[in-house]
């Protein structure tokens, strides 16, 4: 099975998810291709804890795919999405990700660039496709006016883009997903991944030794090669026995919420720091106080370290 990950919360970003689950299924068969939202048939869906359904319905998906397509653009990368793409890279799932942004990013001005806002992203990818340039001008003969020239290369762009994500994605070998197993990290061990958005750094680390464990921090923000070391950020995570993240920002930060589906896969404890009051709300559904992906996947939200030690002792 094929799953497209997409942002869920406009119609241009499920128009350019249905356009690629279309050409998907055109090779493979409907039946192979998982389109959140259309075939959880979000919009009409009645349970009982609405949010809850639609995350295991999704999860019960990310078991059994034979690839991941996300389609990933801008710097604020949608948390769900990141979420699924580290729950799948976790289960072994091949991931590519799909983009028409031109933007890359450094921590610097003179250190190496990587492909998005968190170069833990990057490093989960199988294949990335970026098409960053619009598509080629149509006849002048045919254009009509320019802003109707400029929609159809922006049309041939999204195109090219799509069309090359499914050759890769049909190129990738098939392979069943390594199943959950409970995760066998150290208990005494925690693996803390602050918000980038955070004013003082290392403040959320001093409050998870305040409770007693043993921090491990991320290297990848400070490493001359962020891509390498945020490889080895996600190997070191599997060996703590909880996740820490800061999930606070205007969503949850990318590679906080690819760590948190990471965990989620291998059975391993997430607690998310999250002091502000903020939720999201939606028809016929409960409210979240972040992403429902991130919400489900985390076993407490926390604002203090009083409260992460009441958890930490159940």
């Amino acid at each position: 099975m094929y799953y497209v990950a997409h942002r869920l919360f406009a119609a241009h970003d499920r128009l350019i998810a249905a356009r690629l689950a279309q050409l998907l299924a055109a090779k493979v068969g409907p039946e192979q291709v998982f389109l959140p939202f259309c075939d959880t048939d979000e919009e009409d869906l009645v349970a009982e804890v609405k949010g809850r359904r639609l995350f295991e319905l999704d999860r019960e998906r990310l078991g059994q795919l034979t690839a991941m397509v996300a389609v990933l653009h801008g710097p604020s990368l949608d948390d769900g999405v990141c979420m699924e793409m580290g729950y799948a890279h976790e289960l072994g799932v091949p991931v590519i990700a799909v983009t028409t942004d031109f933007q890359t990013y450094s921590f610097h001005e003179d250190t190496p660039r990587f492909e998005f806002p968190d170069p833990l992203v990057q490093a989960v990818l199988t294949e990335l496709v970026r098409v960053p340039r619009l598509g080629t001008a149509p006849d002048p003969g045919t254009a009509g006016s320019r802003y109707a020239a400029f929609a159809d290369r922006n049309d041939r762009q999204i195109d090219q883009a799509l069309a090359t994500a499914v050759e890769r994605a049909l190129a990738v070998p098939a392979q069943r997903p390594r199943p959950r197993v409970p995760s066998a990290g150290d208990a005494s061990l925690a693996f803390v991944e602050q918000s980038p958005y955070a004013p003082v750094v290392g403040a959320l680390a001093h409050l998870v030794r305040d409770v007693g464990w043993t921090v491990e921090e991320p290297g990848r923000f400070t490493a001359r090669d962020p891509v390498e070391a945020a490889r080895k950020d996600l190997e070191r995570s599997r060996a703590a026995g909880v996740l820490v993240a800061d999930v606070s920002g205007p969503e949850t930060p990318p590679g906080a919420a690819l760590l948190i589906g990471a965990a989620a896969a291998r059975g391993t404890r997430v607690a998310a720091y999250f002091p502000r009051s903020l939720l999201t709300h939606a028809p016929g559904r409960e409210p979240n106080w972040r992403n429902l992906m991130i919400q489900y996947a985390s076993g407490v939200r926390f604002a203090s370290s009083a409260f992460l030690l009441d958890w930490s002792r159940r």
